[in-house]
């Protein structure tokens, strides 16, 4: 009963915090909940079981790895912001100049093929969390829900645009993030219970670590992607602000990533035999009796707007593609067909590394970009480092792009 307490006292003060007019109001909040949404929305979930059949009581340096590769490919895309986006639109000026701006076109490609991905994957996970949330694990009918809200967003799409559907997303952003608030404070109170009985110690169980590992590690860069959104929120916030925030966003990300971790190992050995994508909704009922229902509750409503946001990116980059020939109105439709055959082609763990490999491919991209444009900036502070920096990020994408293998593969 303390830990239900503590889990809703928590959430609910969360909420008062997140839902507030001045926080709202706030330009830098905005600017930082996008990214932080992103990263922290279905990954923070499907991550535990992924990561306790595979490393085990490594997790915790696992995760931390992940969230560092993460940070390298960031700096990649702020430096973009600041350097490439005043590039654009104006005739590049040498070799290295119309290199940069090729390959960040040939991003813009890759990112739409990304976010196809994305929205089958975030529908699939809708569907196994609510599923699981009622007890049932049958993965056909996670897809079969998938396909019916993407032919659902496909129509209304094309009829009317998805407009009204995307006024959702900031209130789906503040209560996932408070409902992760109240998850961490129970986690904080069944560790703290622990160890005052001095019960508290890790399961023990982990599994022989091999290359297999580190190409599963590689396929779930996806838990920590996210952060690329503030590369494209450019019609609402300067330069400076989106580089800030976005950095910010990064920072609280890691920060609960690792905290969760910490929190969560011990916990493990009360996973069983479920390992499946949503275990963790099955865990967190030893924590506190509300968590299940409070966790799926969020994680439905988190998928859902972030299967929204990414449809309306993709259509937008599948209309500037195009050169306008391609309706935003039209895109719709076509995203839906290519999600539903990404969501029927593929299991909920192939999906996962399908969508870390798609983003990677993004991330190299613009690491190349990076590359170019520090390349060829001949006085660009710490420019050294900065190609080092870079060359490292891109580097790792490659091996996602190559290496990442399902987490049963």
């Amino acid at each position: 009963m303390i830990a239900n307490g503590i889990v809703i006292a928590v959430l609910l003060g969360a909420a008062a915090l997140l839902f507030a007019p001045r926080t709202q109001r706030s330009t830098d909040w905005q600017a930082t909940v996008t990214p932080l949404a992103s990263i922290i929305g279905s990954g923070f979930l499907v991550s535990v079981p992924l990561l306790a059949r595979q490393v085990g009581d490594w997790a915790l340096p696992a995760m931390a790895v992940l969230v560092g590769a993460a940070w390298l490919v960031g700096a990649a895309i702020r430096f973009n912001i600041r350097h490439v986006e005043p590039l654009l639109g104006e005739p590049p000026k040498d070799g290295e100049t119309r290199l940069a701006l090729s390959l960040e076109k040939l991003s813009h490609f890759v990112l739409a093929f990304a976010y196809f991905v994305s929205v089958a994957y975030y529908l699939v996970l809708l569907g196994n969390f609510l599923l699981k949330g009622l007890g049932v694990v049958d993965p056909a009918a996670a897809k079969a829900i998938a396909t019916v809200i993407l032919a659902t967003l496909g129509a209304l799409g094309l009829l009317k645009g998805l407009g009204m559907v995307e006024r959702i997303e900031k209130y789906s952003v503040g209560l996932n993030l408070a409902v992760i608030a109240g998850l961490i404070a129970g986690l904080l109170w069944r560790n703290g219970d622990l160890l005052a009985s001095g019960a508290w110690q890790l399961p023990g169980d982990t599994p022989p670590l091999g290359l297999h590992s580190l190409q599963v590690l590689l396929g779930l860069l996806i838990v920590v992607q996210g952060f690329e959104t503030s590369r494209f929120l450019g019609d609402e916030f300067d330069a400076e602000t989106r580089i800030r925030t976005m950095r910010r966003a990064q920072l609280i990300a890691a920060a609960v990533y690792l905290a969760f971790f910490a929190l969560t190992t011990s916990l493990f050995g009360l996973l069983g035999s479920d390992r499946g994508i949503a275990a963790i909704v099955g865990l967190v009922g030893h924590v506190a009796l509300v968590l299940p229902l409070l966790l799926t509750v969020g994680a439905v409503a988190s998928q859902f707007s972030a299967s929204v946001a990414d449809s309306v990116g993709c259509a937008g980059l599948l209309e500037d593609i195009a050169a306008r020939r391609l309706s935003l109105r039209h895109a719709y439709p076509l995203i839906a067909l290519v999600a539903v055959a990404i969501t029927w082609g593929t299991d909920v763990f192939r999906l996962v590394t399908l969508a870390s490999q798609a983003f990677a491919l993004f991330y190299l991209v613009q690491a190349c970009v990076a590359l170019a444009v520090a390349w060829d900036d001949r006085g660009l502070p710490s420019r050294t480092r900065h190609l080092l920096l870079f060359a490292g990020g891109a580097a790792f994408c490659l091996s996602v792009v190559l290496f990442g293998v399902p987490a049963e593969g």
